[in-house]
């Protein structure tokens, strides 16, 4: 079942953009699970921001299905690289009464996006969906405890910053849980072979994204509260494909 958000998504970026900056357009990268991957479908969150930023920023898709924010972390060194270089510096002192004298000083320092690439002006944090799973469920190695996910965002957070202090950076929870939905299509897909019990509950999903809420709080950043958004919805459930 393919999720598709509300054409009301709260989801808003400012961009401010230097004079130097304007020759190349900003980047904003969406980086998450299946529901980002899915974005530029037809009516897609990602297909609408592209539309709403077009000559004004590049979209950037990072979607990647099934992934949690544990996996995430294997990626960002990929995505967001922050690289270590080795400078020698030779500095020359000549003492009285001494022959020259060379001293090499080694340090490193971080470089980020080398060469012309820039890092995105604005970055989506989307992960939860899977992370939420429940433990002794059918998507069980899915799941991440809620303190992990909640570490693994700041984690996330801490490194997109250090690719850039003056990045955006907006976390999004994840969507409500539609379980009788969920278990109709199962159902439907895998005859009697299909799960007897939701492998998530819409509550315990709603935790997480508390936790994620929270957290963008503790930090100063912007979120979506996707999983409380869209069930101010009256039957929100029967609003999605």
């Amino acid at each position: 079942m393919r999720f598709e958000f509300p054409h009301h998504f709260p989801l808003i970026f400012s961009l401010s953009l230097s004079k130097s900056s304007r020759i190349m357009r900003p980047q904003i990268v969406l980086f998450g699970d299946l529901i980002t991957q899915q974005s530029f479908s037809l009516r897609g969150w990602g297909a609408t921001l592209t539309d709403t930023y077009t000559r004004k920023a590049d979209i950037v898709l990072h979607g990647y299905g099934g992934y949690t924010s544990r996996l995430a972390l294997f990626l960002l060194q990929y995505l967001f690289p922050l690289v270590m270089i080795d400078v020698v510096i030779l500095l020359f002192f000549k003492f009285l009464f001494a022959e020259q004298m060379v001293y090499f000083i080694q340090f490193r320092y971080m470089a980020s996006f080398q060469g012309s690439k820039k890092p995105p002006a604005a970055t989506t944090v989307f992960f939860g969906a899977n992370d939420a799973a429940l433990a002794g469920r059918t998507s069980e190695r899915q799941h991440v405890p809620v303190e992990e996910y909640k570490d693994n965002l700041r984690r996330i957070v801490h490194h997109l910053k250090e690719c850039s202090s003056t990045m955006i950076v907006v976390l999004i929870t994840p969507p409500p849980i539609d379980e009788e939905g969920r278990m109709q299509y199962a159902k439907s897909v895998y005859g009697e072979k299909a799960m007897e019990q939701p492998e998530r509950t819409n509550e315990m999903t709603g935790v997480y994204a508390s936790q994620c809420v929270e957290l963008a709080r503790e930090l100063g950043l912007p979120s979506t509260n996707l999983w409380a958004k869209m069930q101010e919805t009256e039957d929100w459930a029967e609003k999605i494909p």
